[in-house]
């Protein structure tokens, strides 16, 4: 078939395979066809339901005999629509994320692909060619299939006691759950051998994003309460969130993952993921000033900074302070910027209404008080969200951590600046430590832009051992509403 008859084709909502059928020259073959049957079944392994792709019609009408030639045009259809929600998802995330903008991603031909896929004798292959290319995501269809085999395991017929009226348990072995305890830790794989019962239930606190103090709080309690049917959903709701996420595409990324507080600077070599460095990040709270998903170029780094108070935390926050506590202007290295650029160091009542009427603004000067501490990193975005610093290193420390703004905090800023700067001739370890200390602010540019994703994953497997982290925005449930909300193909 020439290019220009394919396309023509195509643009008439035609498939190549339904429109081949239709002459006489189908490309389908019976094993062919038992390859694509199978594989439409197997669409709950990716967290998809095979019903929407008339898996068991397709397997029945086949085993009933039914001519390969006739089965085409219907296999052709269901396969296509099949690779398209395997790419792109079921879901657009812009109508379940009111601040996310289309994300970059290369183009996704479902027909062609398929196409490729008949003419080589090798249906699989455009399976392969749809589905997210990088580790994790085959990662999680393991991990998928193992909480789903869990849901009938003996050890959720033993309920877990309430706690007592204190509210904890530290004497695991004393305590009446202990049992239940016992059978649901090893039924996850944390008890195992020798373990001991308050390690392996530390273990099961790593893996679930709480403090690994080994004592049985409400916090651990409940998540030993979710089963694993509902686990298996919350792997399927990262599933289609991979399948929005772009991320190879640059040679080097920075992503930061909301719910689990981690920021990871990679590589991609031979088409493959090598994590170089890994940091704890502050986020958003929850309640009121999230951080919104982003996907930018991260283009200048700003040494020694000046902090620009947004006009809501002026007025919300610091306005109403600075007229409790005069002092706090001083303490804290702050001063006036007018309209035009001019710099009031003195601390007025008549600026500080200036500043409510939106024609002055505040500002902290660099220093070790500065609330964006000594180092900056902007990827210029709407949401005015940047990486940065901060004097308020304790907070690092707590389990979870929705804590900013909305901007992010990094626990190693210059880890990340040697990272980002490794191949900025004349940028090495002593002139970035010098420029974040100058007190003097100044701004870089990067030869190079990275990208930088802000990203979503409640999931996630490290080390073999699959991850779960709370849903501290949300965003899952609204996910799994939107997926509830969607028609089912007829």
């Amino acid at each position: 078939m020439r290019p220009m008859q394919r396309r023509t084709l195509l643009l008439a909502g035609l498939p190549w395979p339904v429109w081949a059928a239709a002459q006489g020259s189908s490309p389908w073959t019976d094993a062919l066809a038992r390859d694509a049957v199978a594989l439409l079944a197997d669409a709950g392994s990716h967290g998809l339901d095979p019903g929407d792709y008339d898996a068991a019609s397709l397997t029945g009408a086949l085993q009933s005999g039914m001519p390969v030639s006739t089965l085409a045009p219907r296999l052709g259809t269901a396969l296509q629509r099949y690779l398209h929600d395997l790419h792109f998802g079921r879901v657009d995330p812009r109508a379940i994320h009111h601040d996310f903008r289309p994300i970059r991603r290369v183009p996704f031909d479902a027909a062609a692909v398929l196409d490729a896929a008949l003419a080589a004798g090798r249906v699989a292959d455009a399976v392969t060619a749809a589905a997210p290319p990088f580790p994790t995501y085959d990662q999680l269809r393991t991990s998928l299939a193992r909480c789903r085999a869990l849901a009938t395991d003996p050890a959720w017929a033993l309920p877990l006691p309430a706690l007592p009226k204190a509210g904890k348990v530290e004497d695991l072995a004393a305590w009446t759950g202990s049992p239940a305890l016992r059978a649901r830790l090893q039924a996850w794989g944390d008890l195992t051998g020798d373990t001991a019962l308050d390690a392996a239930l530390q273990a099961f606190q790593r893996r679930h994003g709480l403090a690994d103090d080994g004592v049985l709080g409400r916090a651990t309690w409940a998540a030993l309460q979710v089963t694993p049917a509902q686990r298996a959903r919350q792997i399927e709701l990262t599933l289609e969130r991979l399948r929005w996420t772009p991320l190879l595409q640059g040679r080097r990324m920075i992503v930061v993952n909301i719910p689990e507080y981690v920021l990871r600077a990679y590589e991609v070599v031979d088409g493959r993921i090598r994590v170089q460095l890994t940091m704890k990040v502050v986020v958003g709270k929850a309640a009121d000033t999230r951080t919104p998903l982003i996907d930018e170029d991260l283009r200048f780094i700003e040494f020694s900074p000046y902090w620009n108070v947004p006009p809501s935390i002026a007025r919300k926050e610091l306005v109403p302070r600075l007229r409790r506590d005069p002092g706090h202007w001083v303490r804290e290295g702050f001063e006036f910027v007018g309209p035009g650029g001019q710099v009031e160091a003195s601390l007025s009542a008549t600026r500080l209404d200036a500043v409510l009427a939106g024609g002055w603004r505040i500002r902290q000067r660099p220093g070790p008080r500065n609330a964006l501490g000594d180092i900056k990193f902007v990827f210029p975005n709407r949401e005015a969200i940047y990486l940065h610093h901060t004097p308020s290193v304790s907070l690092f420390d707590r389990a979870r951590r929705d804590f900013s703004h909305g901007c992010i905090r990094i626990e190693q800023p210059e880890a990340l600046a040697q990272w980002v700067l490794r191949d900025q001739a004349g940028w090495d370890a002593a002139r970035i430590r010098a420029a974040m200390t100058a007190g003097t602010s100044s701004t870089l540019a990067l030869a190079a832009p990275i990208p930088v994703l802000i990203a979503y994953g409640t999931t996630l497997v490290k080390d073999g051992r699959t991850y779960f982290y709370d849903d501290v925005y949300g965003l899952d449930r609204r996910l799994d509403a939107a997926l509830q909300a969607q028609p089912r193909p007829r």
